[in-house]
């Protein structure tokens, strides 16, 4: 009996026995942390010479590649995320890579070791600066950042970038433990992580938060081992070496008076213009534009004109257009993009342009391309840059004329102007324009002020200028046939009297506005006149822009002429 007993006793206990280290080993199991390790070239997904590229916090879908230790990135990841200032034209040598400072335009061919400053000395590398792969053009890492402000740091699966250099949420590790793929004491693990290592809080949840650490690793770590260090800023490096473009500027506000010249006899007319444009320093006359796809220019300009402007106190900025020439030969078959995206042609219409304003002793140039399409936006904007550099070089003042901005003509690239142009024109009119059949105001006070704030956000207030309309249109609905016409401000008073048409002021625009029935037609017009000049340049003076320009003379009136003349010296009486 009491050899029973024992053996049931023992059968008892070890039966528990193994229920207890049963039941203990999954318990274990479970709440134990897990020792597997992250297969790293799966989780960067990666093989080869590859490496992932994590990018503000984030990991791209682009790769780099490492050749020869050095890590190259794809040319459209480096335009995308870390900001235009490369131009790349395939043809030009064999093969061109670009970069344009106010310092000139740094130059290497494909597959070289050295670059060079406007064909100047070579530079070199002692490694390829960039090359074609499968197609896609690579730049060297150490290369990109000679030229731009960011910092590239390469580890053995993957490399970081930073070009921005904002505050973070920090945390400190409190105690040894690791990084993992997933939240989880079970997802595999990154790396180990020391006490008192920095990670940046990217997001943070329940029981474990997404992290970053030191060296890129994009992971979570357990809440319980980590504490707040509050908000810090990234450390930034030394900037390149690179120069920023010094704008020549007036020391007062631009008033500028666009004179349409439409043959060399049209130069006869700056005596009329001058005295029309009291209070005006700047005149414009419409000299040059494009005649070919190789970069040629017809030029109208006149050395005794300028002599003229300059005996009157006025600057001249030759207008450059590419649309005057085509409208008058009829001629469809000049193409911007044909030469802006050709180095060479580029160059050419640059040394012309450039060339033609410095022999006739003009002051500036003023650039008035209207026929650009999105395909143009980087070839425009890296012929603006060559231009910009170009006019400082030889004294000239630049200014371009744009769009009012909106989304679909974005590629006029206000960014880069906002570095590279002395002064931003905006052609403030053609809200509602003519041959559109949609009538409207030509340029309303909200339309004004949009694009006013809207070129802000790029371009410094100081090197904006605002042009007005001398100009309304005459709108008429016959049976839903809608025409228009022209009227300018110095015929208003004899077409309104002569039609004895009535008005009323406009809240909503900030025009006087009249509408009138005759026979079976309907006419509606929103006039420019002393009032909605003197409302835009209330808006004008409020944003502290750099000046008005006018289109154009001829058109205006003494009284608007006086608005704009004490316009110009309102910013001097309010500074003191």
């Amino acid at each position: 009996m009491k050899k029973k007993i024992i053996v049931v006793a023992v059968a008892i206990v070890a039966i528990v026995l193994i229920a207890y280290f049963g039941v203990g080993r999954n318990l274990y199991e479970k709440y134990s942390y897990g020792t597997e390790k992250e297969n790293l070239d799966e989780f960067f997904g990666v093989s080869g010479d590859e490496l992932a590229i994590i990018y503000k916090n984030v990991q791209s879908q682009d790769k780099a590649i490492v050749r020869d230790g050095v890590c190259y990135l794809k040319f459209l990841s480096i335009e995308e995320r870390i900001g235009e200032g490369f131009y790349f034209d395939p043809e030009y040598n064999g093969g061109t890579l670009m970069f344009t400072s106010a310092d000139g335009t740094y130059e290497t061919v494909l597959d070289s070791s050295s670059y060079t400053l406007d064909g100047g000395a070579e530079t070199n590398l002692g490694h390829a600066t960039c090359f074609m792969d499968d197609g896609l053009l690579y730049v060297a890492s150490d290369y990109m950042s000679r030229f731009i402000n960011c910092s590239v740091d390469i580890y053995d699966k993957h490399v970081r970038i930073q070009s921005d250099w904002d505050y973070y949420d920090a945390m400190e590790v409190t105690s040894d433990t690791q990084i993992r793929s997933l939240g989880g004491i079970k997802s595999p693990i990154l790396r180990e992580v020391e006490k008192g290592e920095t990670v940046e809080l990217i997001e943070e949840m329940e029981e474990w938060s997404k992290v970053m650490t030191s060296d890129a690793f994009i992971g979570y770590i357990e809440n319980k081992r980590m504490k707040p260090l509050g908000s810090k800023q990234y450390d930034q490096p030394i900037a390149p070496d690179i120069s920023d473009i010094a704008p020549i500027t007036l020391s007062e506000r631009v008033v500028l008076g666009f004179h349409s010249v439409a043959g060399t006899t049209g130069n006869d007319t700056i005596y009329s213009m001058i005295e029309e444009g009291k209070g005006m320093n700047v005149i414009a006359p419409t000299w040059f534009s494009l005649v070919d796809n190789e970069g040629g220019i017809r030029n109208f300009g006149s050395s005794g004109y300028i002599q003229t402007a300059h005996e009157n106190g006025l600057k001249v900025w030759a207008v450059a257009d590419d649309f005057n020439y085509r409208n008058e030969t009829g001629d469809s078959t000049i193409s911007d993009l044909d030469i802006l995206s050709d180095t060479a042609k580029r160059r050419n219409l640059e040394r012309n342009l450039v060339n033609s304003a410095v022999e006739l002793g003009a002051d500036g140039l003023n650039l008035d391309f209207e026929k650009l399409n999105a395909d143009c936006g980087s070839h425009y904007a890296q012929f603006l840059k060559e231009l910009s550099v170009m006019t400082h070089n030889r004294g000239l003042t630049l200014s371009v004329c744009n769009y009012v901005p909106y989304n679909y003509n974005e590629f006029y690239r206000l960014d880069v102007q906002g570095k590279f142009v002395d002064y931003v024109l905006i052609m403030g009119y053609d809200e509602h324009y003519h041959g559109s059949g949609n009538i409207g105001s030509v340029a309303s006070f909200d339309f004004t002020c949009y694009g006013l704030d809207k070129t802000m956000e790029n371009v410094p207030a100081e090197r904006i200028i605002n042009a007005v309309p001398f100009y309304t249109i005459v709108w008429k609905n016959d049976g839903g046939v809608i025409t228009d016409s022209y009227l300018t401000l110095v015929n208003e008073s004899e077409y309104m009297s002569k039609y004895n048409i009535q008005y009323d002021w406009d809240e909503s625009t900030c025009q006087n506005y009249a509408e009138w029935q005759s026979g079976s037609a309907t006419y509606y017009v929103w006039f420019e006149d002393s009032q909605s000049i003197s409302a835009k340049l209330n808006a004008m003076n409020t944003r502290n822009i750099g000046g008005v320009g006018v289109w154009r003379l001829g058109y205006g009136t003494p009284d608007v002429w006086n608005l704009i003349g004490m316009y110009k010296t309102m910013k001097t009486e309010s500074s003191n």
